[in-house]
């Protein structure tokens, strides 16, 4: 039988910009909701001030499928690791493979820096489930977040 090469149109990263900061908090909040609903702590205007206070669109990247914006992530660079800040996507486009493929070029991006990953993900979130299959481990558990390291790839 022949192979059949895959015709999905392909996830892209896309720099953001100072002036997408609207659609961003959108987005999270959409992302977030049902998480934070289950634990009592959804507030839209907490979730929106706290994304301000951090923002910076130079670690900001758009998840652009089919010419349309289903997500964001945000991963700041430092000396001793890259932090992942954010990665959201839209919960219709949840369990596609979108977050998969973008964990994939973060990756290739800290792999290439010899650097580890860290993240924290809301306790009570499918997100834990999802680091841990992508192969972070598990560090420590914060009042609200679990903290999830992928350890350096060793070059050699």
């Amino acid at each position: 039988m022949p192979v059949i090469p895959d015709q999905s149109p392909p996830v892209i990263l896309v720099a953001a910009q100072p002036a997408d900061l609207d659609n961003l908090v959108a987005i999270r909040i959409e992302a977030m909701r049902e998480s934070l609903e289950r634990i009592g702590r959804f507030d839209p205007v907490r979730a929106r001030e706290r994304f301000l206070n951090g923002f910076d669109c130079r670690n900001t990247r758009h998840i652009e499928l089919a010419g349309e914006r289903i997500g964001f992530i945000v991963v700041r660079h430092d000396q001793e690791e890259l932090l992942l800040e954010h990665l959201y996507v839209r919960p219709n486009a949840q369990g596609s493979g979108v977050g998969s493929v973008v964990l994939k070029q973060i990756f290739k991006e800290a792999d290439a820096a010899a650097l580890p990953i860290r993240v924290g993900a809301l306790k009570e979130s499918a997100s834990n489930r999802f680091y841990i299959r992508h192969g972070f481990q598990f560090v420590e558990s914060g009042e609200f977040d679990n903290y999830y390291v992928r350890p350096r790839c060793r070059r050699g």
